[in-house]
This record gives structure tokens, C-alpha cells and sequence, in this order.
């Protein structure tokens, strides 16, 4: 049967071609994405044409992307769907908005007395409720590698978890979770999170402390963590690793240990 949208996915496809040489040199910068298989590399190429197509990118003075920059932020994006099926789970924004560098933004905040504190804060990242992400340049080109920070990955699992609406740390589940048991890993690791900052807030904790912040900001963090450092994720929190994994059908884990057995730029864990 005719398709209209495979059809189009095919136009779209042909009309942007990518060189084995430029696909090569966009693996290159980006080793979380070693080790995957051959139909995984083709479909994270073919996705991040179509990520770039449906997405408006912004430049903001002092940005200017060449095709491989472009195509270094959209794989990052897609890495996140490759086992998620073709539904349209980046929906609800269509624009990217760069900043050469980390920007200030108004932040407010209404503490439990009822008084409204507003400030500006400096940020590398934001995702906007129905509207763009803004990303800093300066974080998506210092990320995918293995160094538990991943700015690109960490904005859009706020678009993941705004599908039910707000963000609140629980973006839909598969009808093979079950949300209690999300709910429970994700709870305990982040009260415990918060335990340890409690007792000191300049504490050393396993993962990046703002996670602590709040729901929402706990599962963008992890999942930052589980593709860009899932030995330390794993280590820490395995429930909330495991719950990650039926999530994003993934198992970096898995996929960093083969490397780091069979590939001589692996055979120590990265620093």
C-alpha cells in the first residue's frame, strides 16, 4: 500500500544525501555512538537527515554551523530514539535556538512562605513546554563522549517527559512497563541523591548533584548518564538503569563493556 509518509521520508532522503567520508567524520566526534551495529548506524544516518528537515535550527550571532556540526547535534538527538519506533516522539517543537555560549535567562521561583524570588541564571540548556529547545554551542560540541555530560541528550529527555504534559520525570511508558515500578526506582535513587546533599552539600555523588533539583531534572540527568556513562549509572542507581534501559530499548552498558573487551581504544575505562 501507497504511503505518503514513506514517501516522503524516501524525497527527503534522496534530496540530502551524506558521503561515507562525512558520516565517517561525524562518528568520529561522537564515541558514544561506537559499537553500534551496521542497521543501527543506518538508521541513525537516514534519522538525523529527517531530524534536520523537520527541525528549524536558529543561529544567534556568533553561531554559523557547517553540514558536519549540523549533523553532530542531530545524531546526538536521535541516538535517544534508535530503538523507539517511528512515532513522532519529538513532537510539540520545531526549532532549535543556538547560543555560541552558555546565556543568562529569567528564572522565578515561589518558595513555601508564598514569596516569589526571580533572578537570572546562566544556562548551557532549556526546553520550553510547547516550544523551541535552546542549546549552547559550547555543550553540544563538548559532548558524545563517554563523560557522563551530554547537553543535547539532557534537553530533549525534557521533551521525552513533556509528552505527558509537564515535566515531572515520567515520560510515557511502554505498555510493558509498569509505572509503579518507575516510579519506586526513580524515588529512591533521588531521595537518596538528596540524603547525601542534606548531610553535605559539597558532597561527591556518584552522579551529577542536579539531579537533586527535582523530578524532572533527575531523569534528563540519568539519561545523560545512560548513554554517556552507564558503568557509573548502573553502579549506583542499577534500578533506575534498568528502568532506563525498557525505556529507551537500549543497553549502553552492554554495548561500553564489548568495547572496552575487544577494542584496544577501550581497554582502560575512560577518564
Amino acid at each position: 500500500m501507497w504511503s505518503f509518509s514513506a514517501w516522503r521520508r524516501k524525497r527527503t532522503l534522496a534530496r540530502f544525501p551524506i558521503s561515507v567520508q562525512q558520516w565517517q567524520a561525524v562518528r568520529e566526534r561522537l564515541p558514544i555512538l561506537d559499537g553500534i551495529d551496521d542497521a543501527e548506524d543506518q538508521w541513525l544516518r537516514e534519522a538525523s537527515i529527517l531530524f534536520l528537515n523537520e527541525k528549524h535550527l536558529t543561529c544567534l550571532s556568533g553561531v554559523e554551523l557547517d553540514d558536519e556540526q549540523r549533523l553532530v547535534l542531530a545524531a546526538q538527538a536521535q541516538l535517544p530514539l534508535l530503538h523507539l519506533g517511528d512515532l513522532n516522539w519529538y513532537q510539540g517543537f520545531h526549532e532549535i535556538i543556538l547560543y555560541p555560549d552558555d546565556f543568562k535567562s529569567p528564572q522565578r521561583h515561589r518558595d513555601a512562605s508564598g514569596v516569589e524570588h526571580a533572578w537570572d541564571g546562566e544556562h548551557s540548556g532549556e526546553a520550553w513546554q510547547q516550544g523551541p529547545i535552546i542549546l549552547a554551542c559550547n555543550g553540544v560540541f563538548g559532548s558524545g563522549g563517554w563523560e557522563a555530560y551530554n547537553l543535547v541528550i539532557h534537553e530533549l529527555a525534557h521533551k521525552l517527559d513533556m509528552l505527558n504534559g509537564d515535566a515531572n520525570g515520567l515520560p510515557p511508558l511502554h505498555s510493558d512497563m509498569a509505572v509503579q515500578r518507575w516510579a519506586n526506582a526513580m524515588q529512591q535513587a533521588f531521595d537518596d541523591l538528596n540524603r547525601q546533599l542534606d548531610l553535605d552539600p559539597e558532597a561527591e555523588t556518584p552522579i551529577d548533584p542536579y539531579a537533586a533539583e527535582n523530578p524532572a531534572e533527575f531523569f534528563a540527568v540519568t539519561s545523560e548518564y545512560f548513554f554517556s556513562a552507564p558503568d557509573l549509572l548502573h553502579q549506583a542507581y542499577p534500578e533506575v538503569y534498568q528502568q532506563l534501559s525498557l525505556f529507551y530499548r537500549q543497553n549502553p552498558l552492554a554495548r561500553l563493556a564489548r568495547l572496552q573487551r575487544e577494542h584496544p581504544d577501550y581497554r582502560h575505562p575512560p577518564v
